[in-house]
């Protein structure tokens, strides 16, 4: 009974990874810090909808949420939203363009603030689409290739992916439990 729990674990565990988005961690092992170059380690990325910003930051910074002008002139007095404890998580709901500074406006202007361009994750619809036909097929669609750089925790994974830890979970359970 105790090979059952863990194999279930083990498959419940594997699917909530595939359905995870890309956690980022600002400024990789540097962290947001006024000695990293948030702007080159961003350039890079690509950031979708269901995408988290880890922020971790010593106690003499903080990192808010600002409108793009106060952004621009690192006005750190109106902000959206404001966190100092050192290890802030900020998911990723909504697409388009997020403004993070440190709380810190002489560290604002120094560069440390960060310019994130969020995109949706779905794929939009080609203008000229083909109409399917009654008794018809589409052609196949084309595969997404957004392999996230070595500064993600976790790596997206495709509808692939997760049939296959389906599959393998139910192998384990076959050979583990003798039983479906």
């Amino acid at each position: 009974m105790e090979n059952v729990f863990l194999v279930s674990v083990a498959i419940i565990l594997g699917f909530a990874l595939t359905c995870s988005g890309t956690v980022y961690t600002v400024g990789d092992r540097s962290g947001w810090d006024i000695s990293t170059d948030v702007d080159t380690w961003s350039k890079d990325k690509i950031f979708q909808v269901g995408d988290v910003l880890l922020f971790q930051y010593s106690s003499y910074h903080s990192v808010s949420e600002v409108t793009q002008p106060n952004y621009e002139g690192c006005n750190t007095t109106n902000v959206l939203q404001t966190s100092s404890n050192g290890n802030t998580s900020i998911p990723l709901k909504n697409p388009g363009d997020r403004y993070f500074v440190c709380g810190n406006r002489l560290h604002c202007l120094g560069g440390m603030k960060l310019h994130v361009h969020v995109q949706d994750d779905r794929a939009p619809s080609p203008a000229s689409a083909p109409e399917a036909e009654a008794g018809g097929s589409l052609p196949p669609g084309s595969t997404k290739n957004n392999n996230p750089p070595s500064s993600a925790i976790f790596n997206r994974v495709g509808k692939v992916d997760f049939l296959f830890h389906g599959i393998l979970g139910l192998v384990l359970c076959i050979i583990c439990c003798g039983v479906v």
